[in-house]
Formats: structure tokens, C-alpha cells, sequence
């Protein structure tokens, strides 16, 4: 933001024309030609979207992921993205960077492969003999010729094809330039399910829907009208079952029925497209919203790398390395896409939707594309400190989906999936509540989740409980009979714990007293003999032949190493449990000195998890998951707030960078960059639910973070170097700080944060009790 401001400044001023001042105007003049001087230097300055590489963590596979991402070309939280896609249709990795050839360039949502995605269709650029089919049409390129950033992309084919690509919030804008003298074909496709297609030569139009995905109510329609600059020298219809053409007709429908457009040879071809959930009608109007004041593909561009670099800019970053800048902003760019918007204008500007849950039509906002057991720790917490506007609308979103479906969404996409474990809708709600976001009405979120606590759902593990039955009648939830179930105790004693501070912040004393009772349920899988959380029997035994490193069985995802932390409401409590800050100590640093190795357990292979822990070999630690990465920031309740200094910056720099191997594993939603993110602000989200931050070791010398309120929050880092990462004195506002905790008010409400760095641990200072992070527990 501020680099295109003064730029803008800076192309209007006229010192080359100024003539010597009398001497009176000397001190202007100087003052004038030192402003200059800096405003100059500030507009060469790189653009902050151009750090922002979005081929970060797209070398990845089923049985690795380096991020499991694509190159999404997206507006924040815009309703629809576009990428290249690499993979066929119906497959989980459309773009892995490994690849040869490029097959089209689609509409997505996927927010993981595991999912799959949803209203897809695409386009392609043909040259020579018309091909339809995605394998016969694929075409080289070279990552050489590729430009991806959130606010264009770029590439040219090795048939000398060139693509670009720039996003509005539910639209995008094509430019495909042909060779000379070549023909010149572009090629929809409509993808894996039910679609149709209209063509209006006269118009240079095409209209249509596709119904592909998983998770879609009865009756689900993407409609998408496509606009082009060039007049039509014939087209027709296909489908892409057995890729027969149609040539010259205008109108068909089927599975996988798509549509091509000859232009004339060497043609340089724009498309404009806009979709809508809603109608045929609204697709229309909103590319009449949001693309028809752009006759060129660099207004769009222009207007998206705006809107990305006022984003940025108020995350602004000095010092530290170039390399470092690119990882952050690559970083902030996915921390900002999901979820995505799930609402359109109506002709008064006024929002609306059509819901995925009960497939009507509802005035409101509504957000989806998310799972919440990953994004509840960081991303959504980072909402609250930059996006408390969206936030607000989208807890009342949560309570609206739950009326349309009859659950809380857990992992909605578009509708819910149900997918993972707990019950985490009420994690976003209490920490919203309790930093000031309150739209909503929280006696019916209460309801909502007293109701999602006290049943199991029809879809997934996430969707009710699993095994809420002897959760409540044990105190824990056993194994076999659901499997997870350790994994599931912990989780839904914090929830519980969500539950009930934002009862407490209500006066709700019913909700109160039921969730006080069940939030120490964490206490329950804790084995003093072994000194770990474990799975328990019906009976109340401990299952046999316990071994830490093995994977699944009772723990989701991981072993006892991973899950042994999460207790993120009583730290403190589980300090009590293991007996003292000594022994929680050297438990935390057996995590780092245990050996890397994997027992595969219940799930008797390898899985990709798996790999990601072995690859980053930092012993037990797996970053590459959710669960344990938060771990490193508990040092801070023990007395040792050093250690979590020392880890913290490790992992940024060893674990992530801006390539294409960018992650440790599963990108989520949002949630690994908002780790980073988070992370080299200086701080972390340990229990969202709660009003504090819990303090690490800032990544930048300095950091401002300008709130929507127009306040601004500083980090200084004095002396910061990656040799210099312990924090030897701190003072906000002036005053001096020895906690290992922020509150969302000190960020909020603006002021700066000034530490000493050094090279060495000050280790007398944020030891006290008074130091410590929020616990349920006394200390």
C-alpha cells in the first residue's frame, strides 16, 4: 500500500522543472528535496505482492506434502480462485509442480487435495489442429517461463502460447496471446459432472453451469458467463466422456459437456469470466460488478495487486532478508484465502446467498471452504487481530449454516464434511466473544453446541461426537469403540473449555456448570506410570503394549509424542499432572532428543505425516501436522520462555521458505502459514478462546501491523539477527513487560512492543508466576 501511494505521489511532483530558491526558501527547499529523495527511493522499492510466491508448496504428492497447494491467482477470501491445472479432472493434485504439461486453466476451491474440489470448469488455449481431450490437448511448459502471483499469472507454452491470468472476488480476466499466422482455439471444459453450455457468436458470449463435487446439496449449480473481445469464426460443443465434437452447435447439456471457439489465426484473445451460485441472472449481473469496467487485462491486474498490497502493507516487515520478506508474504498470501466468500450483491448491493447446506436462497453473508480442527489454532485467531469486520459476520455466518443444516460446520466444502475431530465451531465463537466480536447472539451458539456435544452427526468424525456417550458417562472416550479416541478426549475438553468461558462471559450459568464439569476431562488419558496421554478401555484399563511412537489407534493422526500437548486451555494443569515444571521440562526436550522413527501402527503404512516428521528430522516434533505445533511455544508456562525463543525461530527458518517446498507438510486452509505468520509477529495463539497471545521470538527487526481501526501495533526487535534470538528485556507502551503473554487489547488498541534481542537466553526473566500464560489451573 504504501510503496503504490508514493508512487503515485512521486509520478506528479516536478523538481526537475524547479528553479534555485531565494534563500529564504532554503529550509524548504532542502526539506523538499530530502522528501523527494525518499519518496524516490521508496517507489523503486520491490511491490510487497511481488515477494508472494504462489508456487509455494506445489511440489507435493500423495505420499509427500510440501504444502499440498496450487498456484491460486485469488482476491482475499474471494468466492472463486483460478489455477493452472497440471492433473486430470477429478484429481486431488490439479497442479504439482513436478509436472510437464499444462491441461487448463480452471475455477477451483479446493482447499486440500484430500477433498477433492467443486464447480469446476476450465479453459485452453489450443493451437493447430483442434484437440479437446485433456490428455491430447496438455501442452509444455517450462517453470522458466512461469510468472505466479496472487495478483497475476503468467505462462507461455512451449508452442509459444502465452496465458495470463488476473482475479477479481468472483471472477477472473484471461488474456491468451496466440503465435503469428497460427490458429487459434479456445478450448472449455466442463469438467467431471452434469454441465451445459450456451454460445452467442453474436455477443462474442458464453453462458452455462457445472454441478461437479462431493459435498453439494440437491439442486447445486455454478453458473458462469464468459466474455470475450474477439469475434468468433466457428464453435461448437463436446464432451469430454469420450471427446466427441459438436461442431456449430450453440446449446447442449451432459456430463462433462464443454465448448470451443475458433478465433482468427495469431489472435490475442481477453476472456472475462464471472460465476454465481445464485442464477444464470446473477452471473451476468456480477460480471457486470466486477468486470466490465475492465477492458484490459492490466486494469485488472492492476486493481488486484491494489487490493493485495494494501493488505500487506498493513502487515509491513523491515529488515531481515530478502529471502525471508518472500517467505512472510508467500506466507500472508495463503493465511488470507480461506475461507472463501460464499456470498454474491444483488442488484441494491445488498449480500445473499445460496445456502450449501439447505440449498435455498438467504439474504446474510456466508463463508465456507474450511476445517476448522486445523484453522481454529491460528488462522481464525489471526482474523480477529486483521479481519474482525469478516470475523464478525462470519460467527453469525456459523450460527445461520447451523440453522440451515442442523449441525455447527467442523469442515464445510462448500457443504459439511463433517471431516476430522472436534467441535470447533465453538472455539471461533468464544474467541470472538472474548476479543470483542460480537455479533452474534451467544445463547443460540450455546444451544448449537450443546446440541453438536450431546449427539453424533451423520457424516464425519467432526460432525456431533463421536463417542460423546462415555465421554460424559467416563469422563473420556474409549477405544476401540471409536477410534481417535484419545485424540477426541483432548479435543472436546477444550471445546468444552470454549463452551464454557464464553457461558461464563454471558451469565449463562446452565451452560456454565455443564461444560465447568467436563473441561478437565483432558486429566483422564493421562498415565502417571508411562508420563503419557493414552487410550483407555471401556473398563477404564489402559490398552496393552503401549508404545509412544505409535501412529493411530486412539490418536488421529499421530502417536503419544503429538498428542501429549494438547491441552491448551490448562497448561498448567497438565504441569500439575506430570509432576512439576521439571520433569514438563524434560518431556518437552525428549520431543526434540527421541529418535525420528515411525511405528505405523493402525494405520500399517506409511503415511505422508509420517514421512513429513522423518524429513524434518527434529525428533519427535511434526510440524508437518496440527497437533504438536503449538508445543513449542509451552516452554513459556514452565519457567524456560528461552527455549520457545530458540524453537520458534528454528522452525521458521529451517521448516519453511517461499519455494516450492515451501511447507512441512499440509498447508490447511491457511493454518501452517498462519503458524509463521503468527509466529514471526512475535507471537502465538496457544488457546484461542482466551484474550492472549502467547510470545516467541519475532522474525524482523521491526514489524507494523495496522488494525482495521486505523491503529497501529509495532513490534521492534532490537539487535535482531539470526544468531540473536532471545529476548533479553521487553517494554510495552513504555513500561516494562516481563510476561510471556499479550493481550488482544494491547494489539487492538494500538502501541508498540520494543524488545532487546541477544545472542545468549536471559534466563531471569519471564519466570514468574505473574509471567506465565492463561491456565485454568492454580500454578
Amino acid at each position: 500500500m504504501a510503496v503504490t501511494a508514493l508512487q503515485g505521489v512521486y509520478s506528479k511532483s516536478r523538481h526537475h522543472a524547479m528553479q534555485i530558491p531565494r534563500i529564504r526558501n532554503a529550509r524548504r527547499f532542502f526539506t523538499g528535496l530530502l522528501c523527494s529523495f525518499s519518496l524516490a527511493t521508496a517507489a523503486q522499492q520491490k511491490e510487497l505482492v511481488a515477494y508472494a510466491n504462489t508456487l509455494q508448496g506445489t511440489n507435493s504428492e500423495f505420499s509427500l506434502s510440501n504444502g499440498n497447494t496450487h498456484p491460486s491467482t485469488a482476491l482475499p477470501f474471494g468466492m472463486h480462485a483460478w489455477s493452472a491445472q497440471t492433473g486430470k479432472n477429478g484429481d486431488g493434485w490439479k497442479y504439482q509442480y513436478k509436472a510437464t504439461t499444462i491441461r487448463g486453466f480452471q475455477q477451483t476451491h479446493q482447499c486440500s487435495p484430500w477433498v477433492g474440489d467443486y464447480a469446476v470448469f476450465s479453459l485452453m488455449p489450443v493451437t493447430g489442429k483442434l484437440t479437446v481431450g485433456e490428455e491430447e490437448r496438455a501442452t509444455a511448459f517450462s517453470h522458466a517461463d512461469e510468472i505466479a502471483r496472487p495478483d497475476y499469472y503468467k505462462v507461455t507454452f512451449a508452442n509459444k502460447i502465452t496465458t495470463e491470468l488476473s482475479p477479481t472476488e468472483r471472477g477472473a480476466h484471461l488474456r491468451f496471446s496466440f503465435p503469428a499466422k497460427q490458429p487459434a482455439y479456445i478450448v472449455l471444459d466442463g469438467y467431471d459432472a452434469l454441465s451445459g453450455v450456451q454460445i452467442f457468436p453474436s455477443e462474442r458470449k458464453i453462458t452455462g453451469y457445472v454441478t461437479n463435487g462431493r459435498f453439494i446439496p440437491k439442486g447445486f449449480r455454478n453458473y458462469f458467463v464468459i466474455v470475450f473481445d474477439q469475434p468468433f469464426e466457428a464453435s461448437g460443443a463436446w464432451e469430454n466422456t469420450n471427446n466427441r465434437i459438436f461442431a456449430d452447435t450453440l446449446s447442449a447439456e451432459g456430463k462433462g459437456v464443454g465448448a470451443f471457439i475458433r478465433f482468427k489465426n495469431g489472435a490475442v484473445v481477453q476472456a472475462r469470466v464471472a460465476s454465481s451460485y445464485i442464477s444464470a441472472q446473477q452471473a451476468e449481473l456480477t460480471w457486470q460488478q466486477e468486470l466490465k469496467s475492465f477492458t484490459r487485462l492490466e486494469q485488472t491486474r492492476a486493481a488486484a495487486a491494489r487490493i493485495w498490497n494494501t493488505l500487506f502493507g498493513r502487515v509491513l516487515v523491515e529488515g531481515g532478508t530478502e529471502k525471508d520478506k518472500a517467505t512472510f508474504y508467500s506466507c500472508l498470501f495463503r493465511a488470507n484465502l480461506f475461507s472463501h466468500t460464499f456470498f454474491e450483491y444483488n442488484s441494491k448491493g445488498e449480500p445473499y446467498y445460496f445456502s450449501p447446506y439447505d440449498g435455498k436462497i438467504h439474504n446474510g453473508y456466508m463463508y465456507t471452504d474450511n476445517g476448522f480442527w486445523d484453522t481454529f489454532r491460528a488462522q481464525f485467531p489471526l482474523n480477529t487481530i486483521l479481519h474482525p469486520t469478516m470475523e464478525g459476520r462470519y460467527m453469525q455466518a456459523l450460527l445461520d449454516a447451523q440453522q440451515q443444516c442442523g449441525w455447527l460446520p467442523a469442515w464445510s466444502f462448500p457443504g459439511e464434511t463433517g471431516g476430522m475431530l472436534g467441535n470447533h465451531a465453538i472455539s471461533l465463537l468464544a474467541d470472538a466473544w472474548v476479543k470483542g466480536i460480537r455479533t452474534f447472539n451467544p445463547k443460540q451458539a450455546l444451544d448449537a453446541y450443546f446440541h453438536e456435544a450431546m449427539n453424533k452427526g451423520p457424516w464425519g468424525g467432526a460432525n456431533g461426537r463421536a463417542g460423546w456417550k462415555e465421554y460424559y458417562q467416563l469422563g473420556y472416550v474409549s477405544f476401540p469403540e471409536s477410534h481417535g479416541s484419545t485424540s477426541q478426549t483432548l479435543e472436546y475438553a477444550y471445546d468444552d473449555f470454549c463452551g464454557y468461558q464464553l457461558a461464563k462471559l454471558t451469565g449463562n450459568d446452565f451452560y456454565q456448570y455443564v461444560f465447568g464439569r467436563t473441561m478437565y476431562n483432558y486429566k483422564n488419558q493421562y498415565d502417571s506410570l508411562t508420563g503419557f496421554m493414552r487410550g483407555r478401555k471401556l473398563d477404564g484399563a489402559w490398552l496393552e503394549n503401549f508404545d509412544p511412537y505409535e501412529w493411530g489407534g486412539p490418536y488421529t493422526e499421530g502417536n503419544a509424542w503429538h498428542w501429549q500437548w494438547s491441552v491448551f486451555h490448562d497448561v498448567q494443569g497438565l504441569i500439575n499432572l506430570m509432576g512439576g515444571n521439571t520433569p514438563f521440562i524434560t518431556k518437552l526436550d525428549s520431543v526434540f532428543s527421541a529418535p525420528n522413527k515411525v511405528n505405523v501402527g493402525a494405520y500399517k503404512q506409511t503415511i505422508h505425516e509420517m514421512t513429513e516428521m522423518v524429513n524434518a528430522n527434529m525428533g519427535q516434533y511434526a510440524h508437518g501436522n496440527q497437533p504438536v505445533q503449538h508445543m513449542i511455544y509451552l516452554y513459556n508456562y514452565a519457567g524456560q520462555p528461552w527455549k520457545t525463543q530458540a524453537h520458534v525461530r528454528n522452525v521458521m527458518t529451517r521448516l519453511y521458505n517461499a519455494g516450492e517446498n515451501g511447507y512441512p507438510g499440509d498447508e490447511d486452509q491457511g493454518q501452517m502459514s498462519s503458524w509463521y505468520v503468527m509466529s514471526a509477529m512475535g507471537f502465538y495463539s496457544v488457546c484461542p478462546g482466551t484474550d492472549q497471545y502467547v510470545i516467541g521470538s519475532p522474525l524482523f527487526p521491526k514489524m507494523t501491523v495496522t488494525l482495521e481501526n486505523g491503529k497501529r501495533f509495532v513490534v521492534e526487535a532490537r539487535n535482531n539477527s539470526p544468531e540473536n534470538v532471545y529476548i533479553q528485556s521487553a517494554v510495552l507502551n513504555g513500561k516494562p513487560w516481563p510476561h510471556n503473554w499479550l493481550r488482544h487489547a494491547d494489539i487492538v488498541n494500538g502501541g508498540v512492543l520494543l524488545l532487546e534481542m541477544g545472542n545468549k537466553p536471559a534466563t531471569g526473566r519471564g519466570i514468574t508466576n505473574e509471567d506465565k500464560p492463561f491456565s485454568l489451573s492454580s500454578r
